[in-house]
């Protein structure tokens, strides 16, 4: 495709540069119907696929691009705004209460927490875009650095510079102009609060990802069994092990057993733990990702026989989810 058959440009960050899409699109020669920066914290990127989506849905635009970028300094990274959090800002502690809850309620173990990390560092050990390349073992994840009990260095991702973009065409352009297209066959996406404190009047209840991946399964028609390949939100290690639960991987509290398992490809590309954490590009990366998987060009990563993947991306520890179901059928 040319620049001038691009009729949409939506650019996802939480940087506070003003005009961003409309500077993005004429750096690219673009001169589309649409421009617009959206920013919903960590899943901006999932949010401005959405927004895509329904341009094209709607008949307004028959292509989008969408980029994702971030710098390391984002102000993305702590949320002064949340005065439920007091004097605990960062990410870390809302992270903290989950795992102390889950190993509490459920039994699971620090060491089943360290198998997530040691796991998505493998695959990550793949990716020639990863920002950790170096693979680690549960040894080395118990003896990393504690930050907070029971979350230990290696258990935490890294806020760190990076973009990506996807091109969303209509299906009747993508039939003339891609090989093998990957199709977006469920949405789902749900917002119950901005402050942690809504969400932790009940971290055991259902929360935004598990009512936002109902409605993505209900739109593809599919069920969690029929997912081959996911890119699940690890931006702590007990993160995968909870969005297991909320996407039906494994009943309410199995999910440290279910990492044990590997029934379900996660984080082929190496999820937030090996890749870092953009702020506004990861939820594009996880999705570029799933439609590499589907369509056979994952290269060393590749999962054999995928034809349905998923995308979970969350922000502010679940106050909001995306989920977004791909497939090749």
């Amino acid at each position: 495709m040319s620049p001038t058959e691009i009729d949409a440009v939506i650019f996802s960050s939480c940087s506070s540069d003003q005009y961003s899409a409309s500077i993005i699109a004429e750096m690219l020669g673009i001169k589309p119907k649409i421009a617009q920066r959206i920013d919903n914290l960590c899943n901006s990127g999932t949010t401005a696929v959405i927004s895509g989506y329904g341009l094209i849905a709607s008949g307004l635009c028959k292509s989008a691009l969408i980029v994702g970028a971030e710098s390391r300094n984002s102000p993305g990274r702590t949320l002064g705004w949340d005065v439920t959090r007091g004097s605990f800002a960062l990410p870390i502690y809302w992270a903290t209460m989950y795992a102390r809850n889950h190993m509490r309620t459920y039994g699971t173990t620090e060491e089943q927490m360290a198998m997530v990390a040691v796991k998505n560092r493998k695959n990550a050990s793949k990716n020639p875009n990863a920002l950790y390349r170096k693979r680690i073992t549960v040894d080395e994840v118990m003896a990393s650095k504690r930050i907070t009990y029971p979350l230990k260095l290696l258990d935490c991702s890294s806020l760190c510079t990076g973009a990506s973009a996807i091109l969303l065409l209509s299906e009747v352009m993508s039939s003339r102009r891609v090989e093998n297209p990957v199709y977006v066959t469920g949405i789902g996406a749900q917002t119950n609060s901005a402050s942690l404190s809504k969400v932790m009047s009940d971290m055991n209840g259902t929360g935004t990802a598990k009512i936002a991946a109902k409605d993505a399964y209900d739109m593809a028609k599919k069920t969690p069994k029929d997912i081959d390949v996911a890119e699940l939100h690890d931006a702590f290690s007990i993160m995968e092990i909870m969005a297991y639960e909320d996407l039906g991987f494994v009943d309410r509290g199995m999910g440290g057993r279910f990492v044990e398992k590997g029934m379900v490809a996660t984080n082929t590309r190496g999820g937030i733990l090996g890749c870092g954490h953009p702020l506004g590009a990861t939820g594009i990366s996880q999705v570029a990702e799933i439609t590499a998987q589907l369509s056979g060009d994952a290269g060393r990563r590749q999962v054999k026989g995928c034809k349905t993947g998923l995308v979970h991306n969350l922000s502010a520890g679940g106050t909001s989810a995306t989920i977004i179901i791909l497939g090749v059928d």
